[in-house]
């Protein structure tokens, strides 16, 4: 069994990736660390897991695990792996944005590779240590990449996206509460948000010079799920645009093309993104909804763990939506 260690494990990606790992057959949980429980059960943060499992929280790290996940806090991952030198062998898949971007990729002697398999498969196959991609940039990129490889970014790009509370972290906030979220919806970070550079950084790898892309962030009064829309000229056809896509997403075990508009429930729960495609008059609308928890960010470092260790991509990660 791959001995697994979890940093960070009290918070929603933790404990997402806790209830992936428990279900995998190939994995063994070896710890969950977190230095404030310490000692406590994970039932008493994670309450799903109630009768699962008897695993208790730690203040030790085993740095001989085979793979460890990092769920920290953006900043805090390469601080902690400063201060923990794992074993040479040792896997780290970091889901933070520590490093992402290509500036950032090359740390301390360990060269990170940007998670997105869709995008990066040979790559992963062949890496130790794995940046997995943000949320909104998991579900945009899967919006645009099939354009971008056939050089069909030249003009503009406008991108809505809407997110669930749990895209806010655990920790409370004025904007996370019940009392304001709940029917609300609000915009924030407008044409600014962290996850662009990632974004753009992947579609130059396929396009060299893009449209400028122009994102909005919405915040939506459910707790999981993104539901993306994107658009940008294009003179094809709707059938072209189709072709592009489902060519590009053949071998693709969890990314899908629907001949049928989407909704979120379709995904949430799940690791798939769905990709939906309509076209009025020269614009080209692309349509992408994932679970931000899963696709954007637990399941796809399995996923990214699964590709590295030669298991099948899927293995413990063949989870349903539940659409009523």
């Amino acid at each position: 069994m791959i001995k697994a260690g979890i940093i960070g494990g009290s918070g929603y990606t933790g404990g997402e990736l806790i209830r992936i790992l428990l279900n995998h057959p190939a994995v063994e949980i070896d710890f969950v660390y977190s230095t404030t429980r310490a000692g406590k059960g994970l039932s008493t943060a994670h309450t799903d897991l109630l009768g699962l499992t008897d695993l208790q929280f730690t203040g030790d790290v085993n740095l001989e695990v085979d793979v460890v996940f990092l769920c920290l806090g953006h900043g805090n991952s390469s601080k902690f792996l400063l201060e923990n030198e794992f074993s040479s062998e040792t896997i780290i898949i970091d889901l933070s944005n520590d490093f992402r971007l290509r500036a950032d990729a090359n740390f301390n002697g360990k060269q990170f590779v940007y998670g997105l398999p869709e995008l990066n498969s040979k790559k992963i196959v062949n890496a130790q240590y794995i940046a997995n991609p943000g949320c909104f940039a998991t579900a945009i990129q899967l919006a645009l990449l099939p354009l971008a490889e056939k050089g069909k970014l030249s003009e503009n790009i406008h991108v809505n996206a809407v997110t669930g509370s749990t895209g806010a972290g655990v920790s409370p906030s004025d904007t996370s509460h019940f009392s304001w979220r709940n029917n609300n919806v609000s915009w924030y970070k407008p044409f600014t948000h962290q996850h662009l550079g990632e974004i753009n950084e992947s579609l130059n790898s396929l396009q060299e010079k893009t449209g400028e892309l122009f994102f909005l962030p919405n915040r939506g009064n459910f707790t999981r799920g993104i539901l993306a829309t994107a658009y940008t000229n294009f003179t094809g056809t709707l059938e072209e645009a189709k072709k592009f896509f489902k060519g590009y997403y053949a071998d693709a075990v969890f990314t899908h093309v629907s001949e049928e508009p989407l909704h979120l429930k379709q995904v949430v729960n799940t690791n798939n993104c769905h990709i939906h495609l309509h076209k009025h008059n020269d614009t080209l609308l692309i349509t992408s909804a994932i679970d931000n928890l899963l696709k954007g960010a637990s399941g796809q470092a399995v996923q990214n763990m699964n590709l590295i260790l030669g298991l099948e991509e899927n293995l413990g990660l063949n989870l349903k939506a539940s659409v009523f």
